[in-house]
């Protein structure tokens, strides 16, 4: 969905070295976030992404069995273009995750083993603001990633998964109706925009064959950027820990 008017953005903290992005399916990024996640990589920082399905339900098309190594490796096309070389998939069924004790269990071993200090995913809210509903992977991802978080740092909690990483500062969401701050996209919103070409199958067997993507991204640039004062931006819902 476009972005809404809305208050004014803060601008969102960069005085970190080390992300991880937890996402529900290949492209989630890619509506938004990727080209954040570019002016990250340029700076430096390290991102890895964890993907929890690999989209196989996505392509109604296509079969999964057809479509999963399809929807994977475009998602590695994807990445390279924001200078992501860190890419894992946990192969929960698509359409059918719940933010139950394994997925924690799943997602607090990651962020032990990548030790971010950032964690980014895209909105959990029940929708984006209009009279929509959001899919049920994105909401069932957002909760279990602030659990996992928590969970991460306590020592009690999954013991067996390696030593607890307690460094995670903020978790983000992008395109939530409830955001908080922006990143200044200016100079990235085109590596963003190829970043989502790269999902060229998905796209294609959209209802409306995917449309003028570049013309959807740079309207909620638009958007986004007046909340902040600045030509583009992307927007983030920021939970502190």
């Amino acid at each position: 969905m476009p972005e809404r008017a809305g208050d004014l953005l803060q601008a969102f903290p960069e005085d970190w070295q080390r992300a991880m992005a937890i996402v529900a399916h290949p492209d989630d990024m890619e509506f938004g976030a990727a080209s954040a996640v570019a002016r990250w990589t340029d700076q430096g920082k390290e991102v890895a992404y964890l993907l929890v399905t690999r989209g196989e339900a996505g392509i109604a098309a296509m079969s999964p069995v057809e479509a999963a190594p399809l929807r994977a490796e475009e998602q590695r096309r994807s990445c390279a273009v924001v200078g992501v070389d860190a890419l894992e998939f946990l192969d929960r069924p698509d359409g059918l995750v719940v933010a139950d004790v394994p997925l924690r269990r799943d997602l607090a071993a990651a962020i032990r083993r990548h030790r971010p200090e950032v964690v980014v995913s895209i909105n959990f809210r029940d929708g984006f603001g209009e009279s929509d509903w959001n899919h049920a992977d994105h909401r069932a991802v957002g909760v279990a990633v602030l659990d996992a978080v928590r969970d991460a740092a306590n020592r009690w909690v999954f013991p067996d998964e390696g030593p607890p990483w307690s460094g995670v500062r903020l978790v983000a969401f992008n395109a939530s109706p409830r955001a908080t701050h922006g990143v200044d996209i200016g100079e990235h919103l085109d590596r963003g925009t190829e970043s989502l070409r790269c999902h060229e199958v998905y796209l294609a067997n959209l209802d409306d064959g995917g449309g003028d993507m570049a013309g959807w991204l740079r309207s909620n640039a638009e958007a986004a950027g007046v909340r902040l004062g600045v030509r583009y931006a992307t927007t983030f819902e920021v939970f502190e820990f």
